[in-house]
């Protein structure tokens, strides 16, 4: 992948950091968009044997969305443009759906997927001027229905799906592959939301096909793939992650 330039939103989180990783060591450029201060510190620091100078930080506020385009269109244009989107920042407030208001609910798709319709929109003309892009989004096991109390964040990973297939459709002619990655359960912040932590870890457990705990390693393997030239035949997929949990 070197050469690669690559947008990725939540790159220091859970999931994020491992891929960022993994993509720098292939070569690539990450633009890394993450607000953590502790985990963009833990990020960098974990890259720097690897980066040579490859990881660029961008602290942009995603629920900000003229002002993330602005910051997009400029580091596109230092960066000559972006070749790889991964779309993987989000956010997941967690009560029943009647306590959310429309404001709440707006708010987690504004992050979750106006931010990155956004980084699409700044993206496309580089990818469609070179004939060659990734664009890589990453859904989640809860669409599958399994959860209460997420509605907001379970819509917007709904709508990643759909804006999948349909970007894959509109954007397959000029050499752009466009999938889905969909996480299982796996153990990073977003399960501090559960007040039980080792009686869902038994229910994951249970569930799964595989059993063991998923890894931030499974998720970027699975990105890397999505990413590099080889897949270049695939577009409009989503990929399940979970361990057998879900099987589509």
């Amino acid at each position: 992948m070197r050469g690669r330039v690559i947008l990725y939103t939540g790159a220091a989180g859970g999931l994020g950091l491992d891929s960022t990783l993994l993509l720098l060591a292939r070569g690539a450029t990450v633009i890394a968009v993450d607000r953590d201060a502790a985990k963009v510190e833990r990020l960098t620091h974990a890259a720097a044997g690897v980066q040579a100078g490859r990881l660029i930080v961008s602290q942009a506020d995603l629920s900000d969305l003229p002002a993330l385009r602005t910051t997009l269109e400029a580091l596109s244009a230092e960066h000559s443009g972006f070749d790889i989107v991964i779309n993987n920042a989000a956010i997941y407030p967690s009560k029943p759906f009647e306590d959310f208001s429309i404001d709440e609910h707006q708010l987690v798709q504004r992050v979750n997927v106006d931010a990155g319709i956004v980084a699409v929109q700044v993206a496309l003309p580089g990818m469609k001027a070179k004939e060659f892009g990734r664009i890589i989004n990453i859904a989640s096991i809860t669409l599958s229905g399994g959860w209460a109390n997420l509605s907001p964040y379970i819509a917007s990973k709904g709508a990643l799906i759909g804006l999948t297939r349909a970007w894959a459709r509109e954007f397959g002619a000029n050499g752009i592959t466009v999938n889905a990655i969909a996480p299982g359960a796996f153990p990073t912040d977003a399960e501090k939301i559960y007040p039980d932590p080792d009686g869902y870890n038994r229910m994951v457990l249970d569930a799964q096909a595989v059993k063991r705990r998923g890894t931030a390693a499974d998720i970027a393997h699975a990105i890397g793939f999505f990413a590099a030239e080889e897949a270049g035949f695939i577009t409009g997929q989503t990929l399940h992650v979970n361990g057998g949990w879900v099987m589509a």
